[in-house]
């Protein structure tokens, strides 16, 4: 058993990860095994440290010179096109304070624009120049290639169960967000 430290210096005992519900927002036992929360993080982080699926767009950052928040602005801004500051900064994570340095940043290397709202001009746009656009499409390109060797690594029954399961995710999040699921409704 895992004992991290507590304030006092002293070890304490860790308890068993307890199965998440998404439906309920809330632990219950016998919804799945306890070990499934604590099994799934560990998996998503050692696919978080493993550099080949991240090589592609790790080279492309320094070659380009960007951070991380730089990539995802570019990339946000390239899926969906012009989004308000406030918008871009949720995407990305960070506070609108912070979004704003990384604007700057993409603004002085002509990445990307900013243009007042013509219906709200306190409304500030972030929109891809024609430069940010070429660098969009080369990080698209990179990002294919890198989902191409990862579903590479999967026969066609895991890449479908994958999609199954990730489209059922997002489905029941989208309930999620619509309001409270009751006892009566379910989302599968």
């Amino acid at each position: 058993m895992h004992r991290p430290a507590d304030n006092s210096g002293l070890t304490r005992p860790v308890p068993a990860a307890k199965a998440y519900s998404v439906s309920r927002n809330s632990y219950k036992e016998e919804d799945e095994p306890g070990g499934d929360i604590l099994r799934l993080q560990q998996l998503m982080f050692s696919l978080g440290r493993r550099r080949s699926l991240r090589d592609p767009i790790a080279a492309t950052c320094e070659q380009l010179q960007f951070t991380a928040p730089q990539v995802h602005a570019l990339l946000w801004l390239g899926l969906d096109g012009a989004l308000t500051m406030g918008e871009l900064a949720r995407r990305l994570g960070v506070t609108e304070k912070t979004v704003t340095g990384v604007v700057d940043r993409l603004e002085r290397e002509g990445q990307m624009q900013r243009e007042r709202s013509a219906s709200d001009r306190r409304i500030v746009l972030c929109r891809l120049t024609p430069q940010g656009q070429q660098t969009y499409q080369r990080l698209d390109r990179f990002i294919h290639q890198a989902m191409g060797m990862f579903l590479g690594m999967l026969d066609m029954s895991d890449r479908k169960a994958l999609f199954r399961i990730l489209e059922k995710v997002l489905r029941r999040l989208d309930a999620q967000a619509l309001g409270p699921v009751s006892s009566s409704r379910t989302v599968s």
